[in-house]
């Protein structure tokens, strides 16, 4: 999954500089959270208007990525633009300053596995800071991310349910040795069929650079488990090309999975990570789709 790190790391050495965007404004903002700096891009659409409740959305990077890769990769940006939400794309974190970054995803990945980096507590302090700065609508608070990124999506729904509204895991399996979320959260997972970096079935990656050995689970064991956690009965699948759609009837929360045949280790519809990536499906824009299923299924 992490065959990303060094191609990553050469493409994104840039300015360490914590980019918080209104339109084409930028300033320097960072976060200390338990005594470590940790940084992020934060972006305000133009139409932001602060008597006005906005939703938020979290997008994290993949193993070796940033919060610039993150962005350049699901455009993100440009939905929020449209939609009138803030977004934020926070860093992992490494020994060096924007390369190489993970996070504590439960058995993955890298610098954040190896020295146990609190990543929720993290999340939950960026959480918090902007709702201080911010006019954000506590219903509609969501997180996604990519690959490690993921993973740690599935985390945060386990450990944040109380703040995250809907949550959608992009090629990141449900790693986490143990999940009690509070309350149900909405999930909407995707998942290329031919991913060699965290597979459909799950098992050992056949592409990795990260130095620990991981089984991770199949997007079977995922669906199950938020099947039974949001009250959803079995649906039908239905198939729109080479995507399969399961969308479950559900009493607590949604759950959909897009399951992408001859789809690699990529975000749906958006950028390549770096330049020998997987090409992404060109068949649905998965921005857009979590976008409308969040809108969909967000708390009452």
């Amino acid at each position: 999954m992490l065959v990303r790190f060094f191609f990553l790391g050469l493409l994104l050495n840039s300015s360490c500089a914590l980019l918080v965007r209104k339109g084409s404004v930028a300033e320097i903002q960072q976060i200390a959270v338990q005594g470590q700096v940790r940084r992020y891009i934060l972006h305000v659409p133009a139409s932001y208007d602060a008597q006005k409740k906005t939703a938020l959305v979290v997008v994290l990077h993949g193993g070796g990525g940033n919060g610039r890769n993150a962005e350049k990769m699901s455009g993100f940006s440009a939905k929020a633009d449209k939609e009138g939400f803030i977004v934020v794309y926070p860093y992992g974190s490494g020994r060096l300053d924007e390369r190489l970054l993970t996070w504590n995803a439960g058995n993955c990945c890298g610098y954040a596995l190896d020295k146990n980096v609190d990543d929720v507590a993290f999340i939950r302090e960026l959480v918090v800071l902007l709702k201080r700065q911010y006019s954000i609508d506590d219903k509609q608070i969501f997180a996604t991310g990519m690959s490690n990124g993921g993973m740690m999506t599935h985390r945060l729904a386990c450990e944040m349910s109380d703040v995250f509204s809907g949550v959608a895991p992009v090629s990141g399996a449900m790693n986490v040795p143990v999940c009690n979320p509070a309350r149900a959260v909405s999930m909407v997972i995707f998942h290329g069929k031919k991913d060699e970096h965290v597979l459909f079935e799950g098992g050992a990656p056949k592409k990795s650079v990260d130095s620990h050995p991981r089984v991770d689970k199949s997007v079977a064991a995922a669906v199950e488990f938020w099947k039974n956690r949001n009250g959803c009965a079995q649906s039908p699948t239905e198939s729109h090309g080479k995507i399969q759609i399961e969308d479950f009837s559900c009493s607590q929360a949604g759950l959909a999975v897009y399951a992408i045949e001859d789809e690699g280790h990529t975000w749906p519809g958006g950028e390549k990570g770096y330049f020998a990536a997987d090409e992404p499906t060109r068949e649905l824009s998965a921005t857009d789709v979590m976008w409308d299923f969040w809108q969909k299924n967000s708390r009452p």
